[in-house]
């Protein structure tokens, strides 16, 4: 535990060291158009679909051959993100955990991703979520560990700019860095992209504001600590996330 703590303060002045470049960061995640839905869905356990009502399965319910061979072997977590369709802002969230070779459904919720919907070609700033399976390796936010299995890093460097819309300010309170365009073992706010700068990055689970992001997946602050406390690097978790027609791709 104390080479822990000794880590994530490490960790920490890393994210420091970040904060100059914080508004590039936050972001390629955070803000939409500054303003949230006022009819937007409920991020609680309250919704799910086909997809989620499937509970044990040889492989991830209602993902094709394309996506599940790229689930790598050893994982037993997958976070499946269900978007509601390829230019849609609204996606239904599914923890799987893998008991022998029959993967189960641990919970689901609803949520959101990319304002303008998912992409297979991820470009900077068009506010579109990537398709793919990603690794999930670090975590951090503003608030203090909530007891997260993932490295964890607490920094007020990674806090959403209080010049967005209120409804946005606790977007980053808790994340979860997706592996896509960047350096594992980093804090989620690293802005290290190694694919470059114009394939974007800092794509993240955060919490939800009520509508689409510029790239990430958001939901309830309790589903995030669900997540956080959840997800354990020794079980090698993944995301998988696009919209439901390309994730069904054979």
């Amino acid at each position: 535990m104390e080479r822990m703590r000794i880590a994530g303060a490490v960790r920490a002045g890393v994210a420091a060291a970040a904060c100059g470049v914080l508004l590039t960061t936050v972001a390629a995640c955070g803000a939409d158009d500054g303003s949230a839905t006022s009819g937007a869905r409920r991020s609680d356990d309250g919704a799910h679909t086909d997809a989620a009502r499937r509970t044990d399965s040889k492989t991830i319910p209602d993902v094709g051959a394309r996506y599940q061979k790229q689930i790598p072997a050893n994982s037993r977590q997958v976070v499946a993100v269900y978007g509601d369709g390829k230019n849609s802002a609204d996606s239904t969230i599914v923890v799987y955990t893998k008991s022998g070779d029959t993967w189960k459904k641990a919970r689901s919720w609803s949520g959101h991703n990319g304002k303008k919907g998912w992409t297979t070609n991820h470009r900077e700033d068009d506010k579109r979520s990537p398709v793919g399976v990603f690794t999930l390796s670090d975590a951090g936010g503003v608030l203090a560990d909530p007891g997260a299995k993932l490295p964890y890093t607490q920094t007020a460097s990674i806090q959403a700019p209080h010049y967005w819309a209120k409804s946005h300010w606790h977007d980053f309170d808790y994340v979860i860095a997706i592996d896509y365009n960047r350096v594992k073992g980093t804090a989620p706010n690293d802005p290290t992209r190694p694919q470059g700068q114009t394939k974007g990055g800092s794509i993240w689970l955060h919490m939800d504001h009520g509508s689409g992001t510029s790239a990430c997946v958001s939901q309830s602050k309790a589903n995030m600590e669900y997540l956080l406390k959840t997800l354990d690097p020794a079980q090698h978790p993944v995301v998988v996330m696009g919209d439901k027609a390309e994730l069904a791709a054979t």
